[in-house]
């Protein structure tokens, strides 16, 4: 594979461990074939443990991916549609206002979906927002993510649809979108759709009656004084027994995340001819939609300079404005512990790095960047 140095690759890795992260683990593949594997360090608190191949961690954000995988398999279907309005399927959402200085106002048009994948819908990532309390008040741990994503539609929002771009709530509700779309619950629906045809056997949502948490790599987060330590091994966005989060619910491991990040890299294709999305669909994933100040919003609110973002996955367009060897077209996610996922469809190339850590500002500005290059560069 031109361009890719196994050993400068695995020179890296192993050196974020002397930086004090605990582990890592990175899968490469090249048009169907893994052309790279290294993991390293240790998964308990004890660092008497080390990691295995088959190891599962929270995913965290890197649930978007799988998320969006999904709706765009419906837009695909003709049955959901990016200009469909959201509150044709969540009513709630017909109604919600929208704060201003002066106080609130109505929406000056309705919220579609276009605004959920792409961020722009103005929800925030407040899980303490007033509605979910409530809703875990009246149900307990048997709100379900309909009635939890409703709750959502009681806080005003901070913008109009697609003024701006805040990373947000919005593929939560997206997930519930897809729920009345289909008529089965989000994680029903994953598993016969991406999972089982990709053969992704270790991926599920961090349920505390969901077995298989023994797998789970100790978690881990930068504290006040910029010390790595363990953490208790919770996912916060688990807001309910019965919630399922389209933002931030699974749990998975490296492994079968490359196989999906395989699929997509190679429109839509798995490696044994299963396919779960059409090219011309992906190459809708990795469409740029922030213009305007939305745009300026991506690199101001979260560092991402260069980039845009398309439907729930951010997309390399400026290299140069980064001094990046890596092409423009690149695109995939992360999520809160540090991990990531990057393709590249002009290649057929993709990448998964997983670490357990979270709090730490470093995988999202320096780890994420370096691996881009050396895998793509």
């Amino acid at each position: 594979m031109s361009g890719f140095d196994a050993e400068k690759m695995t020179k890296y890795l192993d050196s974020l461990l002397e930086l004090g992260i605990p582990s890592v683990d990175c899968i490469v593949y090249q048009d169907h074939q893994q052309i790279y594997r290294h993991y390293n360090g240790t998964v308990n608190a004890e660092k008497t443990k080390e990691v295995s191949p088959d190891q599962r961690y929270l995913m965290f954000s890197m649930t978007k991916v799988q998320t969006m995988t999904a709706v765009m398999q419906l837009v695909e279907q003709g049955k959901l549609s990016l200009e469909d309005e959201v509150a044709k399927f969540l009513p709630a959402y017909g109604n919600v206002k929208v704060k201003t200085e002066q106080g609130e106002e109505a929406l000056k048009w309705p919220i579609k979906i276009r605004h959920l994948v792409s961020m722009q819908s103005g929800l925030d990532y407040d899980l303490n927002r007033a509605g979910i309390q409530r809703v875990l008040k009246e149900k307990g741990e048997k709100a379900t993510t309909r009635e939890i994503v409703d709750s959502f539609a009681e806080t005003p929002l901070n913008f109009q649809p697609g003024t701006h771009f805040c990373y947000s709530l919005s593929h939560d509700v997206a997930a519930a979108v897809l729920e009345v779309v289909t008529g089965t619950s989000f994680g029903e629906y994953l598993r016969k759709n991406v999972w089982e045809p990709l053969e992704m056997k270790d991926t599920f949502f961090a349920k505390p009656e969901n077995s298989g948490l023994e797998r789970l790599a100790q978690q881990y987060i930068v504290d006040g004084s910029g010390k790595i330590v363990p953490m208790e091994q919770t996912c916060n966005y688990q807001l309910s027994e019965c919630y399922e989060s389209g933002g931030a619910g699974l749990v998975s491991a490296t492994e079968d995340y490359a196989k999906l990040a395989d699929a997509l890299a190679c429109g839509g294709t798995s490696a044994k001819g299963i396919r779960i999305l059409r090219p011309e669909t992906v190459q809708m994933i990795k469409q740029n939609l922030l213009y305007g100040e939305a745009l300026g919003d991506i690199a101001r609110t979260m560092g991402r300079v260069g980039y845009g973002y398309g439907c729930g996955m951010q997309v390399f367009m400026n290299p140069e404005m980064v001094g990046s060897t890596a092409p423009a077209g690149i695109f995939g996610w992360d999520g809160a512990a540090g991990s990531c996922i990057q393709m590249d469809t002009a290649s057929r190339r993709s990448f998964v790095y997983v670490m357990h850590v979270r709090n730490c500002g470093m995988a999202y500005g320096v780890i994420h960047p370096k691996l881009r290059d050396l895998v793509f560069g």
